[in-house]
Order: C-alpha cells, then structure tokens, then sequence
C-alpha cells in the first residue's frame, strides 16, 4: 500500500508554501471530510476487526502534527462527564510500533466505550495509531519511516551515551531498534512528548504486542492483571516511553502487552481489560491536582 502524502490532497500547493506551525495546523483542520474517509480507509484496510465505519465513527481529527511521511497523527479529547469538575486524565495511545496492529485496533474497540459512564470519571486524549507510515507501509513494520523505533527515541537520562550504547551491545544493532540520532529527532515521538507537556496526564496507557503481559513503570502501585494479562515487568530500556514518563517525568505508564500482534482478543476479553483498567486507574492514580491539595 502505498503511502498516504499531502501532496494526494488539492490542498498540497498551499501546504508546501507555508513555512510556519501555526498555517500548517489551520490547513490540517480545513481539510474537507473526503480526506477523513481516505485516512479511515487506508487504516482499516490493515486492523484486524476495525471497518472504515468503525474508524470514522471514532471522531479522531488531525491534531497538527505529520508523520514522517506526511500522514496525519490522529487524536481526540474527550472531556469528563459532568461531576467530575477534577477528573483525572488519561493519555491513551496505540501503534507506537507499526507491525502491531492490535495495539492500535483495540484502542479504535476503546473508543466506542468512551461515552458509558464509567469512562466519563476521566478526561481522555486517546491516539490509536502514533506510528501510521510504520503501520500503512507495505509490509508493517515497528519503525517508522526512518526507521527510528519511536519506542527508544524519548529523551532519558544520559540518552546520548545510553540508547547508542544499547543499541549497540545489547541488541547488536538491531535495525528494528534503532533509536534515531537524538533524543526527539522524529515528529511522533515528538507528538507524544509535546501531548504529555502539554495535556499533563496523570497517567499514560501505552499499548503494545505480543508478549501478553501488563508492564509498569512509575510511583504507584502496579496493576495485578487486566482481563488475562498478569503483571510481569519486561524491562527499561533507554529511549523507552515507560522510562522516560514512569522513571523520570513521575508520571506512572501501564504498558498493556496483548498476546497477539494481528490477531485480535475475543470481544469478552476487550471488554475486560478495558474494566479492570478503569478500576485501577480510579483505585491507584492520584490526580495532579489531589497532590497539590497535600
């Protein structure tokens, strides 16, 4: 499949004349509603359970922000419910490695809960699919366009001599871990940096495959197990997102590990996962604003 770019879209001539963030953005947001349908049918021809319908029905607008290849990062705010004047927000993200695409098809299954009840106690900012050009290229794989794993390319400590050093070492400079030349140096990743500085969550969900378990780094109590996934921490790693928002922003992230990275769970499964998380999350994460009242 072939790369999705602006320069597929009438607007492009004006794209590639604007220099500055700011007309880049009010061109993304203009875009006529085609443009969604062609994003919707690109992604739902490679997630497994999710139809175009299903992906234009999840409200995601571009938030501004390009991948490599020119594809926009989809996102959406759900704000909380009424009553819940200080809710706690969740960062729920998907895709960060292309080649795992039920990471990215369940958070689209997510979406649809969004409006019950127990999911307006938070407010959300929910992105299935970081990585779109490693998911829509035409074979997926986990890196992105540059082949940087997003994954290894946030700035933790000491990053420079570290994730070179790792990468190097430890996986004996493994293409598909590459972490990039510098901490940020690719627009999704940045994506999820700037979301984090400036959403501010008090908690990341980051979903991932196939290893089947829950991952945790950061100040609070780990979860035990969501639906069948039982706690059983992987590893931290330089560059990684759990290491970098969990270790040293304070900010806890639960790596949800599926066991499949095409092949979906059952619909019984989704649904308990999804419950189990919202009962930890209200159990365990203390809100921003419930520390600063200490």
């Amino acid at each position: 499949m072939a790369a999705w770019t602006l320069s597929d879209h009438p607007a492009s001539r004006l794209l590639a004349a604007a220099t500055a963030g700011v007309v880049l953005q009010a061109v993304l947001f203009s875009m006529p509603a085609h443009a969604a349908d062609d994003w919707c049918v690109q992604l739902a021809a490679r997630l497994p359970n999710i139809s175009t319908t299903d992906c234009k029905d999840s409200k995601l607008l571009p938030s501004g922000s390009l991948s490599q290849n020119g594809f926009p990062i989809l996102a959406r705010e759900i704000a909380a419910g009424p009553g819940h004047p200080q809710a706690l927000k969740v960062l729920l993200i998907g895709g960060i490695h292309g080649d795992e695409l039920t990471s990215s098809a369940i958070v689209f299954k997510w979406l649809d809960m969004m409006q019950k009840a127990d999911a307006q106690q938070f407010q959300w900012k929910v992105a299935p699919v970081v990585n779109p050009d490693g998911l829509l290229a035409l074979k997926p794989r986990r890196m992105n366009a540059r082949g940087v794993d997003l994954n290894r390319n946030f700035p933790t400590p000491g990053w420079q001599q570290d994730a070179p050093r790792y990468w190097a070492r430890v996986t004996g400079s493994d293409p598909r871990r590459y972490p990039g030349s510098a901490p940020l140096s690719e627009p999704e990743s940045r994506w999820v940096y700037d979301t984090i500085e400036k959403f501010k969550p008090d908690v990341i969900i980051s979903v991932h495959a196939p290893f089947g378990v829950l991952d945790f780094d950061g100040p609070v109590k780990p979860p035990s197990r969501f639906g069948r996934l039982m706690f059983n921490r992987v590893g931290v790693y330089p560059g990684s997102l759990g290491n970098y928002s969990g270790l040293h922003k304070d900010i806890p992230v639960v790596t949800i590990e599926l066991p499949n990275a095409s092949a979906m769970p059952p619909d019984a499964e989704v649904q308990r996962i999804w419950q189990d998380m919202l009962g930890w999350i209200k159990r365990n994460v203390p809100s921003a604003a419930r520390i600063a009242r200490r």
